[in-house]
């Protein structure tokens, strides 16, 4: 389960980030999470709950996952296609002179922090 893992490193950057700008505590982290990436968004999700709670900034944080689509390019006609519902060839021209363009990146897009009831982060 490589999901722990992913997690583990993204809340390690977090806190640190945190730490550097002073927050107190983080109300949530989005994940830009590609279609094809083979991580599992609802293991991700378990595990975020999991680990989370062991933080000294993160314990209530919320993860939130977005979706990059997949998408292949053919070499062959230049064309894109999405790549889940076609795969290695292309739907355009048969050709399996394609590699994938986007959808398998795991990227952390944003953090929020919690207002303290002052206005301060």
């Amino acid at each position: 389960m490589h999901e722990l893992g992913i997690v583990f490193h993204v809340i390690d950057m977090v806190e640190k980030a945190a730490k550097e700008n002073g927050a107190a505590a983080v109300a949530s982290v989005t994940l830009r999470l590609g279609e094809v990436s083979g991580a599992i968004p609802r293991e991700l999700e378990s595990c975020w709950s999991w680990a989370v709670r062991k933080t000294e900034r993160m314990r209530e944080a919320e993860l939130v996952i977005e979706t990059i689509p997949a998408v292949t390019y053919c070499e062959g006609c230049g064309q894109t296609y999405p790549t889940v519902p076609q795969g290695k060839t292309c739907p355009h021209c048969g050709s399996e002179r394609t590699w994938l363009r986007q959808g398998n990146e795991i990227e952390l897009k944003e953090i929020t922090v919690k207002e303290e009831p002052d206005g301060s982060v």
